[in-house]
């Protein structure tokens, strides 16, 4: 046997085993981070071309635009970067999305928790999502309330601010006010309904599958702690450091092994 020829019959045998774990889990958990949409052609911000481009032209780190208080003193800026590299309107659910809406629909996965904000998980059909960093697909006021979705925010060139004058920042058509995404921005904390709810979910669960992600991203990875079921599965390109605790893990490209191992 050669050398491709033993990784292929391991690949086989890591994927059997992913398959035989879905078969008998009857609550699974699936927590996902970016690597599950950039199969999708949703790159990860913080990656090397996203870095590049924050530094060349902003000449600013994306973590300090994309803060509550650079939102709050340069909407101006943060809603070009935002709109420019965050948005990504004709991103397609892919293979690991499509197979996670199956296993809900069969009745095995009961929650998935993402990282992701992109709202393909609900495209795709899955029902039960808990969006940690909230969603691109939900705007509101800041003043009314009012609620407003992508679509409005990316063609609001015409908006009028309370003073009347026109910008392409997006405003309220009812009140005026500035609109925020519904999205969990550096300095703010996270929700605790959602977070209660995933919680909640991974302590139920019998199987947890965590893919996409290098678990380095907190409070978020810390939600691991939570889980004592039989099964943790990692799925990721590279290493974790939790490979060590994990029942399976897999480095290979996550809506391969979904798109494999859900039927």
């Amino acid at each position: 046997m050669t050398w491709d020829q033993a990784q292929a019959a391991e690949a086989a045998q890591r994927y059997q085993k992913l398959t035989d774990i879905i078969n008998k889990s009857s609550a699974i958990v699936f927590f996902g981070g970016a690597g599950v949409s950039t199969e999708s052609g949703v790159p990860d911000f913080r990656s090397e071309n996203g870095l590049y481009q924050a530094r060349q032209k902003y000449q600013r780190s994306p973590e300090e635009m994309i803060s509550h208080s650079f939102f709050m003193g340069h909407p101006d800026v943060f809603y070009d970067y935002y709109k420019n590299n965050m948005i990504y309107p004709d991103a397609q659910p892919n293979p690991a999305h499509l197979a996670l809406a199956r296993l809900e629909q069969q009745g095995k996965l009961i929650g998935v928790v993402t990282q992701n904000i992109d709202g393909l998980h609900q495209a795709a059909g899955s029902r039960k999502v808990f969006e940690l960093h909230g969603s691109v697909q939900r705007n509101n006021c800041m003043d009314c309330g009012s609620f407003y979705d992508l679509d409005y925010v990316m063609d609001s060139q015409n908006c009028r601010n309370k003073n009347g004058e026109q910008s392409w920042i997006p405003y309220c058509a009812s009140c005026g006010g500035m609109i925020k995404p519904d999205v969990v921005l550096y300095e703010e904390a996270l929700d605790d309904n959602v977070v209660q709810g995933a919680v909640n979910a991974i302590q139920r669960a019998d199987t947890m599958i965590v893919g996409g992600t290098s678990l380095v991203v907190y409070p978020a990875a810390g939600l691991l702690n939570y889980f004592k079921g039989k099964n943790l599965v990692l799925i990721n390109k590279s290493e974790t450091a939790y490979d060590h605790k994990a029942t399976l893990a897999i480095h290979d490209p996550i809506g391969e092994v979904l798109g494999a191992c859900v039927k």
